[in-house]
């Protein structure tokens, strides 16, 4: 499903129009992000599944083309864990 059939499947479910749909999914992707973004980044729905923030250590890889050993850096990563109601309806 992508982003433009989300909106439309939420706008004729609540049987409000396509803009104010997307407003709204909108709203929740920004403030997911700005919830992740703090330090100990998490955003719990109940029923659905849990967003969580982690930090991934650097560690050594390799390029695939040439064999060379490269340095990856250390960074954050979004983890998503479902929620009980969700792996019952999957």
């Amino acid at each position: 499903m992508t982003k433009a059939e989300l909106i439309e499947a939420m706008a004729s479910d609540s049987e409000i129009t396509k803009s104010a749909a997307g407003a709204a999914l909108e709203s929740f992707i920004e403030n997911v992000t700005k919830a992740l973004k703090k330090k100990d980044g998490k955003v719990t729905l109940v029923g659905f599944g849990t967003f969580s923030k982690t930090k991934r250590a650097a560690r050594k890889g390799r390029n695939p083309q040439t064999g060379e050993e490269i340095k990856i850096k250390a960074r954050n990563v979004v983890k998503f864990k479902a929620g009980k109601k969700l792996k019952e309806a999957v």
